[in-house]
């Protein structure tokens, strides 16, 4: 209470000053006078003033005034030099804390954050070249991964590798590239102990119609073409021709319709030498010239055959000039393309295309190695219903035996049996030999190698890694894709219809030329969205995917379908489409699109109308304003009374607006015809002339086109 009164009088504070001065002469005085000595008074005097001010009932305080009684408080000089406060202690901000409830909120969802890629992460895009007997090493450099990053993979599936410098086999490298999410181009090696000449694989290519399959089947006295379908070769045919000579040719045969060049890739990937067969009627047409790109792009020589040489039209001389033009520098010309002149049907020639054949073959000098694990090529894949996937292969190197556990890209199995392209079972199939095997799991993709591994295993973890590898690369081109394109929000976005389609073929091959000819017909109104594909006959499991996402099936060269599952395919009012030509499977695709493609809205004449004579009638409180009617005469076309009148003066747009009222005879109609007279009032319009034209719009909507070109590509014009 004392104190209290005191501060009431404002005698504490004569009080503090004295101690204030009492205690500094104390520490100057002492032999510890520092620099910082004030500072430390300052703070025990504050100290003792915020003491008294928060006091109560400490009366005996005051009556100590020694200077013993003085608390100094030091600090370390290093202390005071990290502090750049002012003098004296501060105390520190209260901080308001809000209590809170004892409710439990839901986390807050924050918008989500793309993490950010490092550079150590897969590149899908990657590949590298692998070999056999490649170090870790190696395959560290080329992968851009760090050796004990390739131990720790390899140990995970199962491959133990003792040394940085332990030689791999391509199935152990390339299972460690998979899983870096890394893809590998395998090196195969030509050296082996028993290298021996090998016959010469060549590939008929050329233009639809020119006769390939006819001078193959002249060649090796059959009648293929005969048996196809339309008379027009639509797959990828593999065999052996025993030469008059008594040497051995493989020939491939390829479709030359513009829907099959994926065909024709394939067949110039794996061919010593490219047939280019060019009628001599015809010329050079759009598929000789994608033939002659893809022999350019596969560096493999070409020998232009001159078919049809026997027909009365038939200008050998021309189609040479036209080859020559293109590029194709023949023989007779200082080139080295040999040129031939034949004809199928009659059998002429056929000697001299041996000749030349053979002659083009021992200047490559075609060897290959015939030990050692196989290297094949797939040409063609289909589904049997009793034996299962079958692939046709032609072997490059080494010996295929019967009963090798193989990887045909994604999918793997166990040769069950090899048979020849004439059909009859044998043991092991030997370099440029085409056969047919069966065992495998699932069925490939024409186009893939076929890979001999020692074990079963093996053959699975390959299929696994190449299948999920394939998958993350499918999903990945979807996104890209679907990924919507940025638009000016002021352009009018086309409305687009999305036109689900099945597609069922008898081969691999055949499956993919179907799918890509049906993606060319995408439009800006009509979307070709093929939702699955598949090899083999129509099944139910079809009919109910078609059921569920909207879809048409297409089958190709398939089998008619069973009469309940066309029944049921009938009540779920799904659309099946069947042929065996592809010129008319196109056709009706296309006729369905059009059907299904929205339309462009457009705005056309539909007659026009001279102004002969203007009549008034005037208004009145009960029957309105005035009125003033134009006399016409339909010149063109015909006038309707719910369109829209255009008023043309001297040639120039005067006005256009709705027609509201229209006679003829005193009658109203609806539609006045060429040559007819009558009396029309456009709303909002009383300034007619004598010798206007009006004319009659109406809106019409614009369906799509489809158009064909003489090389079989079509397209869908908007």
């Amino acid at each position: 209470m004392a104190w209290r009164e005191l501060g009431k009088k404002k005698i504490y504070m004569n009080f503090t000053r004295a101690l204030t001065a009492s205690a500094f002469r104390h520490v100057t005085g002492s032999s510890f006078a520092s620099p910082f000595a004030a500072q430390s008074i300052y703070a025990s005097v504050k100290c003792v003033t915020d003491f008294i001010n928060q006091s109560q009932g400490v009366a005996g305080f005051g009556s100590e005034t020694k200077e013993c009684g003085i608390r100094c408080f030091h600090a370390s000089s290093p202390i005071w030099a990290r502090s750049d406060e002012p003098l004296g202690v501060k105390t520190p901000k209260r901080v308001k804390y809000v209590k809170r409830d004892g409710r439990n909120y839901p986390p807050v969802k924050a918008p989500y954050a793309r993490p950010n890629v490092s550079a150590n992460n897969s590149n899908p895009d990657k590949t590298i070249e692998i070999f056999e007997g490649m170090t870790l090493v190696e395959l560290a450099k080329r992968t851009g991964k760090s050796v004990s990053s390739l131990q720790d993979i390899l140990t995970n599936v199962g491959e133990k590798v003792e040394s940085e410098f332990e030689l791999l086999s391509m199935d152990v490298a390339e299972l460690a590239a998979m899983e870096a999410g890394i893809n590998v181009k395998r090196l195969h090696s030509a050296d082996g102990t028993e290298i021996l000449p090998r016959s010469a694989v060549v590939t008929v290519m050329g233009h639809v119609d020119h006769g390939k399959t006819s001078l193959l089947d002249a060649l090796r006295q059959t009648s293929v073409a005969a048996r196809e379908a339309g008379g027009i070769t639509q797959h990828l045919g593999a065999f052996v021709v025993v030469m008059p000579s008594g040497a051995s040719i493989t020939f491939l045969d390829t479709p030359g319709h513009a829907a099959f060049s994926a065909m024709r890739a394939r067949g110039a990937a794996v061919t010593d030498i490219v047939v280019l067969v060019v009628a001599a009627d015809d010329g050079v047409m759009p598929q000789t010239l994608e033939a002659m790109s893809h022999a350019k792009a596969a560096n493999v020589p070409i020998v232009v055959a001159i078919n049809k040489c026997d027909k009365p039209g038939a200008n050998p001389e021309k189609v040479k000039l036209q080859l020559a033009s293109e590029g194709l520098l023949l023989e007779e010309m200082g080139g080295d393309v040999q040129v031939v002149e034949v004809s199928a049907t009659e059998k002429i020639g056929l000697d001299n295309l041996e000749e030349a054949l053979l002659l083009q073959a021992d200047m490559m000098d075609l060897k290959a190695r015939i030990d050692g694990p196989a290297q094949a090529y797939v040409v063609e894949a289909r589904l049997d219903k009793g034996r299962g996937p079958l692939v046709t292969t032609i072997v490059k190197a080494g010996t295929l035996v019967c009963g090798q556990h193989v990887v045909v890209g994604s999918q793997w199995g166990r040769i069950r049996a090899i048979k020849d392209m004439a059909g009859k079972l044998t043991q092991r199939a030997t370099p440029a030999m085409p056969v047919e095997i069966e065992g495998l799991r699932g069925l490939p993709m024409a186009g893939d190698d076929v890979i001999v591994v020692h074990s079963e295993e093996r053959a699975r973890m390959l299929s696994s890694g190449r299948q999920k590898k394939y998958e993350e690369n499918r999903l990945r081109d979807k996104m890209i894709q679907d990924k919507p394109t940025t638009s000016d929000d002021s352009m009018e976005v086309p409305v687009r219809v999305e036109m689900p389609v099945i597609v069922k073929a008898d081969v691999q091959g055949t499956v993919q030329a179907v799918t890509d000819a049906l993606k060319t017909l995408n439009s800006a109104q009509v979307l070709v969205n093929v939702v699955h594909v598949g090899v083999g006959p129509l099944s139910q499991s079809d009919v109910d995917l078609a059921q569920a996402c909207g879809a048409c099936i297409v089958g190709f060269n398939v089998k008619s379908p069973p009469t309940a599952l066309s029944q049921a395919a009938t009540r779920a009012s799904i659309k099946i489409i069947l042929h065996r030509v592809i010129y008319h499977l196109l056709e009706d695709i296309g006729n369905l699109i059009i059907e299904k493609a929205p339309g462009t809205s457009e705005t056309q004449v539909a007659g026009q109308a001279e102004v002969l004579n203007i009549f008034e009638i005037k208004g009145s409180k009960s029957k309105g304003p005035d009125v003033k009617i134009a006399g016409c005469r339909v010149i063109d076309g015909f006038v309707t009374r719910s369109a829209t009148m255009r008023l043309l003066r001297s040639g120039e747009v005067v006005f256009e607006g709705h027609c509201t009222s229209l006679k003829r005879e005193k009658q109203d109609v609806d539609t006045v015809k060429k040559g007819s007279e009558c009396g029309l009032v456009i709303s909002n319009w009383y300034d007619f002339q004598v010798g206007d034209v009006i004319q009659c719009l109406e809106q019409v909507v614009r369906k799509p086109k489809f158009i064909k070109s003489e090389s079989g590509a079509v397209r869908i014009e908007c």
